[in-house]
């Protein structure tokens, strides 16, 4: 009886999804009517070209994440032998502008634990504001109680942040140089846990994962965190085991000087001068080291503008060491899959002007593919569309069971919003990477930092902030532009493409407008309260 009941029942589903799939993927009552010519041809050529090189790019993350796991048996721990006597060591910290968290940089540096006869430290103070007065009395302060720290000021930030390491490098007594941002606190075994690596002579820097202080204070920084935790634990973590080539961030590392020096010292011709020298040294022979168990703290932008500052700044100094570096590393007598791994790596940025161009020609390419057909959308289109995009999703998922095995399951709430967010970013980023292509110099833009660190504090208006310009409306006026494709996916039934075409609309939308939001109406509170201290207490 019950067999019998549910024959008819299962007859006629079938015969619906036949029907079904006839109307709108084997429907041939518009087959011949379709005649190739040469605009469509004008549009589509580039529309796949795009997309492939997308794809490309998106099946590196894949790459990535193979290398990870395939070796994991070369991750490193702990050095393989000890220093009998423990060198001396040079702590650098390049400040601009930092009246809100140079009191908890100095606190955190002054706690290290490290025999104060084998210490100093270099303030290198660029900024132009209150910052300079701050920093001066810290410093006086910390010497008075005898820590080996001195302050150095220039008058001109000739060579930004580059300029200031490589005259740091001039008076500094170490063997070794380690180096922290403003917005980092070091923890008290930072130098403990690094420097014995450098009994190895060939090993010319350590690495160390960034954490992340304000990592629940938003949704913004939720996000952010997850894209950093990809870069350190990924990335990084993949090239260091695969013994391919890997940069220095800037921050939370330890330098060899003898590295610094071989390589050619600090330049300051690219806004990513940790890079630059990174690939210099490698090719020089000298090995890094990452360490992803030690860990170093730091304050993440809690502001859209800020974020894109520093996303943009990235973008571009990248795209410049490509331009510098890539022919020396290509000339270079460096394996292959070294070189294929630094060409991606280098020019991974190429990916924001793609995808302006991809938004430009998604339209009208869909409308051709229309007509030309649905099954090749699904056969060729959305594969391709999964390549560059799906890979996203995958590679920060993984990052994120990796550090958090119990909770990672959680990254799902935010892995559509972390792809949007990276649309989002794309015409700040195209036009930083345009500016690099076309050799345009510009300031070392830093990112402005609060001291933030919880729900409580809040965001003061400042000088810090940077001007919107033109950008964020750019942004609202595309988001709108996809609203219409959205609208136009829908009336054609091509509900397929619509949650690709959403996460374009969420994030022009999204960061359009928190850019707008937070840069026009100055002194909103992000919360209740504020311990942000513009002047040291106790010195």
């Amino acid at each position: 009886m019950m067999v019998s009941a549910l024959f008819p029942a299962a007859l006629l589903a079938s015969r619906g999804i036949t029907q079904y799939l006839n109307q709108h993927f084997f429907n041939t009552t518009f087959r011949g009517l379709y005649r190739a010519n040469a605009f469509d041809m004008a549009l589509l050529v580039p529309y796949f070209v795009v997309l492939i090189l997308l794809a490309s790019y998106g099946m590196h993350r894949y790459v990535l994440v193979y290398l990870y796991y395939k070796n994991r048996r070369n991750r490193t721990g702990e050095p393989a032998a000890r220093f009998e006597e423990l060198p001396r060591v040079t702590v650098q910290l390049p400040i601009f502008n930092e009246q809100f968290v140079i009191e908890r940089l100095l606190d955190s540096v002054c706690q290290l634990k490290y025999p104060k006869d084998k210490l100093d430290v270099q303030v290198l103070d660029d900024s132009t504001d209150e910052t300079q007065a701050v920093a001066r009395g810290l410093v006086e302060h910390y010497a008075a109680k005898g820590f080996p720290i001195t302050y150095i000021h220039r008058d001109e930030r000739q060579g930004f942040k580059a300029g200031a390491l490589a005259n740091g490098l001039n008076t500094a007594k170490g063997d070794f140089i380690a180096i922290f941002d403003a917005d980092f606190t070091p923890p008290e075994d930072f130098l403990l846990r690094t420097v014995h690596h450098f009994t190895d002579p060939k090993i010319g820097m350590v690495q160390t994962r960034w954490t992340h202080i304000n990592r629940n204070y938003s949704f913004l920084t939720e996000v952010e965190a997850i894209l950093l935790d990809g870069h350190f634990v990924l990335e990084h973590s993949g090239r260091a085991r695969s013994n391919v080539f890997f940069n220095f961030n800037g921050t939370a590392g330890l330098w060899r000087r003898t590295a610094i020096e071989d390589a050619g010292g600090w330049q300051h011709d690219t806004l990513t001068e940790d890079t630059d020298l990174s690939y210099r040294a490698q090719l020089k022979g000298w090995k890094f080291i990452y360490l992803q168990d030690v860990e170093c703290p730091a304050e993440l932008p809690v502001e859209m503008t800020a974020f894109k500052t520093q996303q943009a700044r990235w973008a571009k100094g990248l795209i410049q060491t490509g331009k510098k570096i890539l022919p020396k590393v290509l000339k270079s007598e460096q394996p292959f899959h070294v070189k294929l791994e630094a060409c991606y790596h280098l020019t991974a940025n190429l990916s924001y002007p793609l995808m302006i161009v991809l938004s430009v020609l998604l339209l009208p390419a869909m409308i051709i593919r229309f007509y030309q057909g649905w099954f090749q959308m699904l056969c060729i289109d959305l594969p391709l569309f999964l390549a560059s995009t799906f890979s996203i999703s995958s590679f920060y998922l993984v990052s994120q069971r990796e550090l958090f095995p119990r909770t990672w399951p959680r990254a799902l709430l935010y892995l559509p919003f972390l792809m949007a967010l990276g649309v989002g970013l794309t015409i700040t980023n195209t036009r930083a990477v345009l500016e690099a292509l076309l050799g345009h110099q510009s300031a070392f833009a830093r990112t402005p930092k609060y001291r933030v660190e919880s729900k409580k504090d809040r965001v003061r208006h400042t000088g810090y902030r940077k001007r919107l310009g033109w950008v964020p409306w750019l942004e609202l006026l595309i988001g709108g532009y996809f609203a219409c494709t959205v609208y136009y996916a829908i009336v054609n039934e091509n509900y397929i493409t619509v949650p690709f075409l959403l996460l374009f609309v969420l994030g022009y939308w999204y960061t359009g407008l928190m850019s707008l939001l937070q840069g026009r109406l100055s002194g909103i509170s992000l919360s209740a309260e504020n311990h942000t201290k513009p002047f040291p207490v106790g010195v």
